[in-house]
């Protein structure tokens, strides 16, 4: 038995004996449409569960209602949290969110570039894979009219949207916080160099421990490639220092756990013998009997709602032709950070 076919506008202007244009007006209560004609026709179409053909208004309109989100990895919890704040933002707005991840690769970051673009995404927001150096793949979406909002981790340099946590600030507050607790010998566990947030936090480090009169050894910061061995190898090499550092600075939580496993392996006691502090201040180390004893908020809900935010804002303009000779401007969102203390010991 065949199924029943979807009604369309043809089939209900046949029933009614009137124009297709008609009915489509009607539908969408054009003033021109007396009022009889449109009762009978809304009626029609309620009585036959007629539904909008979605794909024809969004050709007619050259806009899909859909944002892509490109994450390096959905399984850490910070980039859940952001994805939540997006979607409310889309959701209010009426766009669905297309999401993908990059595990990290920058080749595959480009693929998925590619592939939303030839989707007809509306505008894509991202954060970007670790060894992202080159930003041509957005760069070239401008000629197809789809905007980038970058967060978390964004590109160097101005002519690019984007929202992000204050790098400074938060880890000033942390060095300073291990200085306050007695820490002379404090390692940096950062992430790979290609990272802007690499940078800014080995830099900071620097000034601080200036500032406190302290001596600067660049043999206390590591750099891990994110992964579990990764990290192993870089808290290898900071624990072989002479004399080992008695306090760790680690890029985020979750790489601050895989360092304190190495920690107890080492039959280290964590943040007596060795002290954590790290980036994100996930849910999850709550539940910890240890957790790092302090970890720097980062507000990752209110990153992704406020780049979606400003995604959309674009979107709307671009419905609005731009005067002749007016620069481009792109918004620069930078969200303080806050150090939340776990642990008094």
């Amino acid at each position: 038995m065949k199924e029943d076919k979807l009604p369309t506008i043809k089939e209900i202007a046949k029933q009614l004996n009137v124009s297709v244009s008609t009915v489509s007006r009607a539908l969408h209560d054009h003033p021109g449409i007396g009022l009889r004609t449109k009762m009978r026709v809304q009626k029609l179409a309620q009585e036959l569960d007629y539904e909008p053909n979605q794909t024809a208004i969004f050709f007619k309109q050259r806009k899909t209602f859909t944002i892509g989100v490109v994450l390096p990895n959905l399984k850490e919890e910070f980039f859940s949290e952001a994805i939540n704040g997006i979607e409310e933002i889309a959701i209010q707005n009426k766009y669905s969110v297309l999401i993908s991840q990059s595990k990290d690769e920058a080749e595959r970051e480009k693929q998925i570039i590619t592939t939303m673009k030839n989707n007809r995404v509306d505008g894509i927001i991202v954060s970007l894979a670790k060894h992202t150096v080159s930003y041509e793949h957005f760069i070239a979406l401008k000629k197809y009219n789809i905007p980038v909002v970058f967060f978390d981790r964004v590109p160097t340099g101005p002519d690019f949207n984007k929202v992000y946590s204050n790098m400074n600030s938060g880890t000033r507050e942390a060095i300073e916080f291990l200085i306050d607790k007695g820490h002379r010998r404090i390692g940096v566990l950062n992430g790979p160099e290609e990272m802007k947030s690499s940078k800014e936090r080995t830099e900071t480090y620097k000034q601080v421990l200036v500032k406190k009169r302290l001596k600067i050894d660049l043999g206390l910061v590591a750099s891990t490639d994110l992964t579990r061995e990764g990290t192993f190898k870089a808290m290898e090499a900071l624990l072989s220092q002479r004399p080992k550092p008695t306090a760790i600075l680690a890029i985020n939580d979750y790489i601050a756990l895989d360092a304190m496993l190495y920690a107890r392996q080492q039959r280290l006691k964590i943040n007596k013998d060795i002290t954590f502090v790290s980036y994100a201040n996930l849910p999850i180390t709550s539940y910890l009997e240890t957790p790092p004893m302090a970890s720097v908020e980062q507000y990752p809900f209110k990153q992704g709602a406020k780049a979606a935010e400003i995604l959309i804002d674009l979107l709307k303009k671009e419905d609005k032709p731009a005067k002749p000779g007016d620069p481009e401007t792109f918004q620069n969102v930078v969200i303080n950070g806050q150090l939340v203390v776990h642990s008094k010991r």
